[in-house]
């Protein structure tokens, strides 16, 4: 017959919960201080993963936006991994747009005729399909007009890169 070893012998003493640090010096029992800001970044690192995903789905989908998503992700690894931040203004098809509305929050002139033409083609599909009532119809051409209001107030490129006396490439 075999006898299995005890990986936790009987005999031996429980500790508790405040006998945790006694050993070591440390006068709280559990120190997440530093596990909390790991925990955060990784977080921002993963949302930022994500929101990279929805902007390639977005480039090769015409019904989802792409910019939004990569400026997020941006956003999300400049919080979290320099390194990811850089690779994504550094990107040779992305990162001067980034870099662009990081910079003065300027949009090129054609993406801002394209989300204004996606924005009026959404409500002209929501209000067909779903025929609103006026209320609601009234509340989201409010919506929709006060965002495309903000896409069109955004500078150009072309006039951002003037302005900081760049070349216009």
């Amino acid at each position: 017959m075999m006898v299995r070893p005890q990986i936790f012998p009987v005999s031996a003493p429980r500790a508790s919960i405040r006998d945790c640090g006694a050993e070591t010096g440390i006068s709280k029992p559990f120190d997440f201080s530093v596990s909390l800001d790991e925990a955060r970044q990784a977080g921002y690192i993963a949302l930022g993963c994500l929101m990279l995903l929805l902007g390639i789905i977005g480039a090769l989908l015409p019904v989802m936006p792409t910019t939004i998503f990569l400026i997020l992700a941006a956003w999300c690894f400049g919080r979290s991994s320099p390194r990811l931040e850089a690779w994504m203004l550094d990107h040779p098809r992305f990162g001067r747009v980034l870099r662009d509305w990081s910079a003065t929050g300027a949009m090129p002139f054609a993406a801002k005729l394209m989300a204004c033409g996606g924005m009026a083609a959404g409500y002209a599909l929501f209000w067909l399909t779903v025929e609103p009532a006026a209320w609601l119809a009234t509340l989201v051409a409010g919506l929709v007009l006060g965002c495309a209001g903000y896409v069109a107030a955004r500078p150009n490129r072309v006039r951002a890169a003037r302005c900081e006396g760049a070349s216009v490439a």
